[in-house]
């Protein structure tokens, strides 16, 4: 099956064509954010304030890269476990952030959310950060700076690989997988 290319932000209409075990290549704008950082934006939000960034259509990648060498954009870049920000995920769901990235399985409570406000999760994988960060073409601190790797940026990418897990639909690519090696 042949990678979908699809830009980030992400629309209504680019979610709803997407499937549980699309191969996907991105490209556009996501925002990096961690646990720390999910913290401080619900924080945030409890207070009453707006959010570091418009959030609406917005794609989070779940990763704290580290520091670049010169003549690199950003440092490795891989995935965080998804899990750590589930408590987090469905506030931010319903307020229209439309996709995530990481790595790992989500709770339930997140893919009900998910589904709930028609977004996508998607996996990238693990252990591949120096190869994904070739694919991030510029970055921008947005929030949080004392949060180091943590902290909010803005980054561009282009055809960043990544494959659908949990699709608007409550189709879960890990599941179909387990269910379908029990039938073999």
């Amino acid at each position: 099956m042949e990678a979908k290319h699809i830009s980030a932000p992400l629309t209504d209409e680019t979610a709803a064509n997407l499937r549980a075990g699309d191969r996907v290549l991105i490209s556009g704008v996501v925002y990096t954010a961690r646990d720390a950082a999910h913290k401080r934006m619900i924080e945030a939000l409890d207070r009453g304030e707006t959010l570091p960034f418009d959030i609406k259509g917005q794609v989070i990648y779940y990763v704290g890269p580290t520091p670049a060498k010169p003549g690199q954009v950003i440092g490795s870049a891989g995935p965080t476990t998804s899990g750590r920000m589930d408590k987090y995920a469905p506030r931010l769901l319903e307020l229209g952030l439309k996709g995530m990235i990481g790595k790992g399985y989500r709770n339930q409570e997140v893919k009900d959310a998910i589904v709930q406000n028609r977004a996508v999760y998607f996996a990238a994988v693990g252990g591949s950060g120096a190869l994904l960060a070739k694919a991030i073409k510029s970055q921008e601190l947005v929030a949080y700076e004392d949060l180091g790797p943590e902290a909010i940026r803005r980054l561009v990418i282009e055809n960043f690989p990544a494959v659908v897990i949990n699709d608007m639909y409550g189709q879960d690519l890990y599941l179909q997988g387990a269910q379908q090696y029990k039938q073999e």
